[in-house]
């Protein structure tokens, strides 16, 4: 399956997961669709009938809320029956707003508060290490999301650790539940800044499947004993385009079956 095949599969089956209750945290899940189809399709050494399995990969979806994305990924890829994406958030749910491992067979981490999932990760990756293992740890988190100081001291320990195996996506699409990013609170030139804490960094399109591709080879095969953080360019609720449109608003909104048929419409 090409990565852009699956990643349309991803926005209308997370779109289709949001419908089930009628809202949803929509403009962050269709940002991040582009780098999950990239990452289960080409990197992610997992085994969806083994979502344990010692040796694999882990993700960390550090913008937890995001969840819907996730979810359809793992569902996509059989870690659990399509049928579930229409339980999101409802009693008795093993799907939650925000993910949960302790839940969801695939989920490799618990979010919620966000700013969390650096430092999970950088647990993770120096347990790991310390076992002799070879896999990574890839973690996602949003541009706001960095306004919190815990990313920071995250970032910290992996440079000074040199957890190499450690690659962190930025979904920079410049917005958050407040407003524009820049408005709230700046977070500036966030490559250089991860560059400072020791990390190895490159900027790319987000959406642009085979620079995801490249960047995520490109950090595997760097033979600096560093981790890496791959800035995205992204665009809030990418693929629908009155979703797009809506601005800072898609953060969390409606997804009516009105919407979901137009939507749908739109990503074929």
């Amino acid at each position: 399956m090409t990565y852009e095949k699956f990643a349309t599969q991803i926005r209308r089956e997370a779109l289709r997961c949001m419908n089930s209750q009628g809202s949803g945290h929509v403009g962050g899940s269709l940002s991040i669709a582009d780098v999950l189809a990239v990452l289960y399709t080409s990197h992610m050494k997992v085994d969806p009938q083994n979502p344990k399995m010692p040796d694999r990969d882990q993700l960390v979806l550090s913008k937890g809320h995001a969840g819907p994305a996730l979810y359809a990924t793992l569902a996509l890829k059989g870690f659990f029956p399509m049928d579930w994406l229409d339980t999101l958030n409802k009693l008795g749910t093993k799907l939650p707003s925000h993910v949960n491992l302790n839940l969801t067979p695939g989920v490799d981490m618990t979010a919620g508060s966000l700013g969390q999932g650096l430092s999970c990760a950088c647990g993770l990756a120096l347990a790991q290490k310390a076992q002799g293992l070879d896999n990574y740890v890839y973690v996602i988190t949003g541009d706001g999301e960095l306004q919190e100081g815990q990313n920071w001291e995250g970032a910290m320990f992996a440079g000074a650790k040199k957890l190499d195996h450690v690659i962190v996506f930025v979904d920079n699409n410049k917005m958050q539940i407040d407003g524009y990013t820049n408005n709230v609170m700046p977070v500036e030139n966030i490559a250089k800044k991860f560059e400072a804490f020791g990390f190895v960094t490159t900027c790319i399109n987000g959406h642009d499947h085979e620079a995801i591709n490249n960047a995520i080879n490109w950090a595997k095969q760097d033979t600096t004993v560093a981790p890496h953080c791959i800035v995205l360019d992204t665009i809030k609720g990418k693929g629908v385009s009155f979703y797009e449109q809506l601005g800072p608003s898609n953060h969390s909104t409606t997804v009516t079956d009105e919407q979901l048929a137009k939507a749908l419409a739109e990503l074929q």
